[in-house]
């Protein structure tokens, strides 16, 4: 059996390999152990990928060709960068674009000025240039209708979609989608609304439970499966992924294909689970995550962990893939109409055209790069709660575990027990590793 070990030690030497697992003769092995059972399979895994806001397209179109070149190529090159092959856009304006727009004019009653030339200046581009490397599969979500579609009139500040506006709304979807098939890029999926429980101080729009179900079940659904379109329910926090849910799947369940989910509330792994357990052929897709710059954390490495632990919790509790939040910000952490600023796993100075390779880059490929489309989620114990750790199977048979040690304590024996053979390894303190079995 041969092994390859990827390992980043308290964010230094990022995805440097290492020879630190050796085949060993101890089949009477029974402390310290993580078992990793092949045989036994779980969900199939979609993707991971990122969001390609307005922001991020807009800082990307400030550097130089070089740093363009190389911001694509560490996220989606499938030998040596992140591997991406999913990502996501809005529709409409969010918060992290340059201003409130909308895809239609104020007023519009039959969607004849509908364009998506906004989309074409930065976000098509930068897209296309993605597809260089990769098949990149785009979901797509709005955060907000149309200002004179919506009760407060504006896009944003909350407010609801009026109840008048439901079919038009719904095919506005069928407008966006295939104008972005006439750019050749393929868009499979979509979620009903971003944040729906959310009244936020940049683009969004409020739904209950019965109102999203309302708009699936009587507008949207029928619309999307006409176009092959899947539909992802709730988007947004996972503390409520099963009440939301469930609600919506009683009323309109034929045309929702699964949930989308955000980190902002807490672990809630158990949540997954849940629903799982209730709609074990509907999907799981974690849509959104990362650290506001008002919460104050500058500690880098941490925040690494933070991503690589919620992955790790989401993918053990049927998660079939991942989408991070911007590909890119700039030196303030935006560009964000409402300042709202963030972290991203890389950074730019648009004022020096430099860019900052963040920990959290790294964390995440750890599984990105090595957990391929198609692969499954296999079986694995661990001996002790003070390491995370999931393993998969890929479509050639191969193997990866990771293993992260968020604790300040260096595990120095630790053993793998795979197909019959046991592996010796070690687990720095604030490590991950990335360990790729071949047979």
């Amino acid at each position: 059996m041969k092994i390859n070990v990827f390992k980043t030690i308290k964010g230094k030497l990022p995805m440097q390999s290492t020879d630190d697992a050796a085949v060993i003769d101890c089949s009477g092995i029974e402390g310290n152990v993580i078992n990793i059972i092949p045989d036994v399979e779980y969900q199939t895994i979609e993707g991971f990928g990122g969001a390609f806001t307005e922001a991020a397209a807009v800082t990307w179109n400030k550097l130089g060709k070089e740093n363009r070149d190389e911001i694509i190529r560490l996220y989606f090159d499938t030998e040596n960068g992140a591997g991406y092959n999913i990502g996501r856009v809005h529709m409409n304006s969010c918060d992290f674009s340059l201003d409130n727009y909308s895809c239609v004019e104020e007023g519009d009653e039959t969607l004849a000025t509908f364009n998506i030339d906004r989309d074409k200046q930065a976000v098509i581009p930068m897209i296309k240039e993605a597809m260089e490397y990769n098949d990149i599969d785009i979901m797509v979500s709005p955060w907000s209708p149309p200002a004179y579609m919506k009760t407060n009139g504006q896009m944003n500040e909350g407010g609801k979609l009026k109840k008048e506006y439901y079919e038009l709304w719904s095919q506005f979807y069928v407008e966006f989608i295939e104008r972005y098939r006439a750019e050749g890029i393929t868009i499979n999926r979509i979620t009903v609304q971003n944040e729906p429980n959310a009244v936020q101080t940049w683009d969004s729009c409020v739904y209950t439970a019965e109102e999203e179900a309302e708009l699936v079940k009587n507008h949207l659904g029928k619309k999307m499966r006409d176009i092959g379109v899947d539909i992802l329910c709730w988007d947004h926090n996972k503390e409520r992924v099963y009440d939301r849910s469930k609600s919506v799947m009683d009323i309109a369940g034929e045309y929702v294909g699964g949930t989308a989910f955000h980190w902002y509330s807490g672990d809630h792994f158990e949540q997954l689970e849940i629903f799982h357990k209730l709609y074990p052929d509907k999907k799981l897709f974690f849509s959104e995550g990362c650290y506001e710059y008002s919460l104050g954390e500058s500690d880098t490495v941490a925040i690494g962990e933070k991503y690589a632990h919620d992955m790790i919790g989401n993918f053990n509790n049927y998660c079939n893939g991942f989408y991070d939040w911007n590909l890119l910000l700039d030196e303030k952490g935006g560009p964000n109409h409402v300042g709202n600023f963030c972290d991203a796993p890389i950074m730019a100075d648009t004022e020096n055209d430099k860019i900052f390779i963040h920990d959290s880059y790294y964390y995440i490929k750890h599984m990105s790069a090595f957990v391929k489309k198609g692969a499954v989620r296999i079986a694995s114990s661990k001996f002790t709660a003070e390491l995370d750790t999931v393993s998969f199977k890929n479509p050639d048979g191969s193997i990866v575990t990771v293993v992260l040690n968020t604790t300040d304590k260096n595990f120095e024996n630790i053993y793998f027990r795979i197909n019959g053979e046991v592996v010796r390894i070690s687990s720095e303190a604030h490590s991950i590793a990335t360990y790729v079995f071949n047979a």
